[in-house]
């Protein structure tokens, strides 16, 4: 508890902390290639002075230069806690609300090194998901919120906390913008710039917004994905034996291997970063571990015979693995893998997003800092040659999908042989996961519905798993059979939740859910708290990556097909709504899964704490949260959207959205353009 008195206290200057500088022993964030100009150098130091008083200047400007020639950003190291940093229980953080104590719980949790790819760099996941751009940002809203009252709200931009504003005690208590660049600033060249200038900030999806759970947050979809997959593309539901290979063990593809065991498969996943997929093994998410080829091939035909789940990671490139893989089909002309995709972090292709063969990992991260123009040519040949692989394995009878990492539009813009014959422009050979696996659960209302169990206590967690599971079961009685098939898959996750161990960090859970669901799991939780039955409050939240939080046309809304799958209206006024109708937080974000300029997201936390007051914003902010992107997947043509916001409006009559006539006869616009 005085540790975190300390913490919260604000920036420690008299004395300064001693400068430890990095610690050699958890992974840090390849080195930055900003490229500024001798005057923008100068800027990005005086912006990094500006947190402390001009008596520390002489001491820190020569530090923190060198930090930027060094690594591209100035990241303040010297001002790095040498507090553990993980998700405490709610009440020892000082506070004068318990809103503030639990966006310290979740800031500290996406920071936690279990949890964090990059703790020391501030990145969560996604290889520069940030959530500051520095430790004295950091430092100043730990202090903020600890001083904050309910009558004040934390402006946050890109990072830095621009202070405590007056407000009313229903606002939320922080509104975040990451990344709100004029849009046609918006490039990836602008990006780095801004970045090491400290001005704008990449928050990822939930990074940035104080919302990441861990790696369970994306195991639950990534399970429902490649169960999804199997029942569309191999027509079962039982998938023994069968096999899907991969890429990525880092913050969210770290899912993957736990995810095709709960499936029931054979999950094979590339990394050629150690540290992760160490992590992966030591955390018991993967199974196996070889460098090996000649290993992993035979481990893959053993499992496939004995039809035993296996997540076994290779340590190398998955290149060599699809080409391997290949070279057996054409030798024995035995197809070895059933399913495939990709989650090597594409949105960042060029700096530590994607390792290209031949380049070994030290290779590759030396050639990306001395020679960025060419290692970005190697990356592209790299991708040219992954795509060859995975199209002569395609044409042999794999299912490969994109999964929405911007995968295929980087290999697009790289030449390779990727696009769809008639495509649209979200179109590509292989479907997006969303397009033909996942994309109408949003339109269903299903998303990733999330909860922290404040008090860090495992039985607490268990019980809100039952709880869930039993709302779910109640609902599941009485709904359509393509909705009750969600439900099916949602009870079975939950109810097996507990025995899969996937808790990384918080005690935090996962399911996907719609409108009624979560309105009714979140009224149940905050009934438990309120009863003592739930110790301490329950933080819920979602990714992004749900029905109305992204508007991402090449991933959440790659199957929107009215010509409006490159606005953005739908995120933001989905963050604009959530704020007024009672969220704790909220979050705006540009980037996020496919990447920089490609993506506008939102999110949100709320805290229930067993008051009514509580039970009104969970039930307006929700049915505000879901209604808004099946109304607006309605309107742009999908018929399970009518279906499902016409059935909504008739459970609340005060809903009233304006529906669509579809053209039903083509020949009428056939006439007139005609003349």
């Amino acid at each position: 508890m005085s540790d975190l008195k300390e913490l919260c206290s604000g920036l420690p200057l008299d004395p300064l902390p001693p400068n430890r500088e990095r610690d050699p022993n958890v992974p840090h964030a390849p080195v930055r290639t900003p490229n500024l100009t001798a005057e923008e150098q100068r800027l990005a130091l005086r912006n990094a002075l500006r947190y402390f008083p001009p008596s520390h200047h002489a001491t820190l400007a020569s530090e923190f230069a060198q930090e930027l020639r060094q690594y591209g950003h100035i990241y303040m190291y010297r001002f790095c806690p040498t507090v553990r940093m993980r998700a405490y229980p709610i009440d020892q953080y000082p506070c004068r609300t318990r809103q503030a104590a639990a966006m310290m719980l979740m800031i500290m949790n996406n920071l936690d090194p279990a949890v964090a790819q990059f703790p020391q760099e501030l990145v969560t996941y996604g290889g520069n998901g940030q959530v500051f751009s520095n430790w004295a940002q950091f430092r100043l809203v730990m202090h903020y919120l600890s001083e904050m009252t309910e009558e004040q709200t934390l402006v946050m931009y890109s990072g830095h906390p621009m202070g405590l504003f007056p407000s009313l005690p229903s606002s939320p208590r922080a509104i975040i913008t990451n990344g709100m660049v004029i849009p046609n600033y918006s490039s990836r060249e602008q990006y780095e710039r801004m970045f090491a200038l400290g001005v704008s900030m990449y928050g990822q999806m939930t990074a940035g917004s104080y919302c990441y759970i861990g790696p369970q947050g994306i195991v639950h979809g990534t399970m429902l994905t490649v169960l999804n997959a199997g029942r569309r593309y191999l027509g079962t539901d039982d998938l023994r034996g069968r096999v899907f290979v991969t890429s990525g063990l880092g913050g969210m593809s770290g899912a993957q291997a736990k995810a095709a065991v709960i499936a029931g498969c054979v999950g094979v996943i590339a990394e050629v970063d150690e540290a992760p997929l160490r992590k992966r093994h030591e955390q018991g998410w993967v199974m196996e571990v070889t460098s090996s080829l000649e290993q992993c091939i035979k481990w893959i035909r053993e499992a496939r015979a004995s039809k035993t789940p296996l997540s076994l990671g290779y340590h190398g490139n998955v290149v060599d693995l699809w080409e391997r893989l290949l070279l057996e089909f054409e030798r024995t002309g035995e197809l070895l893998v059933d399913l495939g995709s990709d989650q090597t972090s594409l949105h960042n292709p060029y700096n530590g997003g994607y390792y290209p063969v031949p380049l070994s990992f030290r290779q590759a991260n030396q050639l990306m800092s001395t020679d960025p123009g060419r290692f970005r040519s190697v990356v592209q040949e790299s991708l040219r040659r992954h795509i060859k692989a995975i199209n002569k394995l395609a044409d042999a009878g794999m299912f490969f999908w994109d999964y929405g990492n911007a995968f295929l539009l980087e290999a697009q813009r790289a030449g390779a042989e990727v696009s769809k014959v008639g495509g649209g422009a979200t179109e590509f050979r292989y479907p997006s996961y969303v397009q033909h696996i996942m994309g109408d659960i949003f339109s269903l209302g299903f998303g990733p519905f999330r909860w922290v169990c404040t008090s860090g206590d495992p039985q607490d967690l268990a019980v809100t798993d039952d709880l869930a599971a039993e709302v779910l079961e109640e609902i599941a009685a009485d709904v359509s059979e393509r909705v009750r098939q969600q439900y099916r898959d949602n009870i079975r996750w939950i109810r097996e939740a507990g025995k899969h161990k996937m808790v990384v960090g918080s005690q935090a859970r996962i399911l996907y859910s719609d409108q009624k669901g979560r309105v009714r799991i979140a009224l149940a939780m905050n009934q438990a708290v309120a009863e003592g039955r739930v110790s301490a409050p329950v933080v819920i939240s979602r990714d992004h990556h749900d029905v109305s939080g992204t508007d991402s046309p090449f991933r959440e809304t790659s199957n929107v097909y009215d010509g409006s799958a490159f606005c953005a209206d739908m995120a933001v006024q989905n963050f604009v709504g959530d704020a007024f109708r009672g969220a704790t937080w909220v979050a705006l974000h540009n980037g996020g899964g496919v990447g920089w300029g490609e993506v506008i997201n939102g999110g949100f936390g709320l805290l229930l704490d067993g008051t009514d007051e509580a039970a009104k914003r969970a039930r307006l902010m929700l049915n505000w949260d879901v209604s808004n992107g099946v109304a607006r997947r309605c309107w742009s043509g999908n018929t399970n959207a009518y279906e499902t916001i016409q059935r909504t409006m008739e459970e609340n009559r005060q809903l009233r959205v304006t529906m669509p006539f579809p053209v039903q006869d083509e020949h009428v616009l056939d006439r007139a353009l005609q003349g």
